[in-house]
């Protein structure tokens, strides 16, 4: 698995619930490093082992832990970068889902190695969609889920969510867009700020 990846379980970890708590989750992962290299790449058992240890440590399920992961992959200011790559993909969150498709590549436009899973969206009715996840990352499909979620507060959209679980080894969401400027979103310039 990227480190990125990994790096990314731990920042979280982290920010969110304290570093002695990661010390924790490291320790019951039997890392015999507790910090991830952002650059290098795992052994997939790494990351079964932390996800496993941090479903214990917290004590609540998985998936919930993964989705505030892909909120806070967008919201924290700590990793602003990724919220800046999805925002170049459109100005609104219509069009941000209309980009899904390209995420893995423009991933790897960034870093190299990284294989972000396939993204396939689908539109079934005016602001109806469903995305399919494919398999690579485990728990990505939650980690979506909450990405999705964060973007459409971030652009002001009003949007349900639904994920609809694994069918054949890949996560299915389904998202009803309601209102594309339900709210002021939140600010964004294309270049960054001086300074």
């Amino acid at each position: 698995m990227h480190g990125l990846v990994n790096r990314a379980v731990q920042t979280f970890v982290c920010h969110t619930y304290g570093a002695e708590r990661w010390a924790t989750i490291a320790g019951a992962a039997g890392l015999d490093v507790p910090d991830f290299e952002a650059m290098l790449v795992y052994e997939d058992r790494h990351t079964h082992a932390v996800l496993d240890a941090l479903r214990r440590e917290l004590n609540r399920d998985l998936n919930d832990i993964l989705e505030d992961l892909g909120t806070y992959l967008v919201s924290h200011p700590e990793v602003a970068r990724l919220r800046r790559l999805l925002r170049f993909s459109g100005v609104t969150y219509l069009e941000f889902l209309h980009s899904l498709d390209d995420l893995p590549v423009r991933a790897r436009l960034a870093v190299s190695d990284l294989h972000l899973p396939d993204l396939v969206l689908r539109e079934h009715a005016t602001g109806e969609f469903s995305l399919t996840v494919g398999p690579g990352i485990p728990g990505f499909g939650s980690v979506m889920m909450g990405i999705l979620r964060a973007m459409a507060d971030d652009y002001g959209a009003l949007a349900f969510l639904e994920y609809h679980g694994r069918s054949q080894c890949r996560d299915v969401i389904s998202i009803r867009l309601v209102d594309v400027s339900h709210a002021e979103g939140r600010q964004f310039e294309l270049g960054t700020p001086a300074g």
